[in-house]
């Protein structure tokens, strides 16, 4: 079994009992959470264009960034699922967007719902230079999602090579054990990334640390029929 690299976004939902209620009761409660919660003014300015922000990063729609910003939308609105501009950027691969939302002073370290941040959504799709601004931000690297995985996770089980010695670069450790014992050296051997492998242990990863299951980053790589990254760890082994 090989460990999973996808992205997971969720959605929360709420509810009301209202079947003890008095009708007359409930009309007017209703009513007057309305009132309550109608925005008036500089408010209602703001809010509108935070979602016109969020819709137009999803369109991919860089004008109509630009003017939801002049409008007064703060760079960390988000959408439902507590994704910002600049998240949603980066999972749609819009490395412009993305380096406008980070230049208009997205917190880097705001995450989704489901714990996703910045740097693991640029670690996840390989954008290497948003990765490299989001870290000079100050973007943590020890951050972890729902998924319990890492940007160093994301960025080895993608086969991210160049983000991967930026992790390493900023302090990550190569021989970190992350969920099920997995190391960073058996995600990359796990899908078979050589160029990845060779990177790791040119860090210093460990190949005879094992998951739990028993496996070490040989065996994974074994188990996925990728024989070039077989015979690079076999080769340092017996070295």
């Amino acid at each position: 079994m090989r460990p999973e690299s996808h992205l997971q976004y969720t959605r929360a939902t709420c509810r009301a009992e209202t079947r003890s209620v008095p009708l007359r009761s409930l009309v007017a409660c209703l009513m007057s959470m309305t009132v309550l919660t109608l925005p008036s003014g500089t408010c209602a300015q703001e809010s509108s264009a935070n979602v016109r922000l969020v819709a137009a990063a999803r369109a991919g729609d860089q004008a109509g960034v630009t003017r939801a910003l002049a409008e007064g939308a703060t760079p960390n609105a988000r959408n439902r699922i507590g994704e910002t501009a600049l998240l949603i950027a980066l999972k749609t691969e819009r490395s412009d967007l993305a380096r406008q939302m980070i230049d208009a002073g997205t917190d880097v370290n705001l995450a989704a719902v489901n714990g996703v941040t910045p740097l693991m959504a640029a670690a996840h799709v390989g954008d290497a230079e948003i990765a490299r601004s989001l870290l000079a931000k100050g973007a943590d690297v020890g951050a972890v999602d729902r998924l319990k995985k890492t940007a160093m996770t994301y960025a080895a089980g993608q086969g991210r090579t160049e983000i991967v010695l930026l992790l390493l670069n900023a302090g990550v450790d190569p021989n970190t054990v992350y969920e099920h014992s997995l190391t960073a050296l058996m995600w990359a051997a796990g899908y078979g990334h050589s160029d990845t492998v060779r990177a790791l242990l040119a860090a210093g990863a460990r190949t005879d640390l094992r998951d739990d299951r028993g496996k070490t980053a040989r065996d994974i790589a074994s188990d996925g029929n990728f024989s070039e990254t077989v015979r690079l760890l076999e080769t340092l082994v017996r070295s």
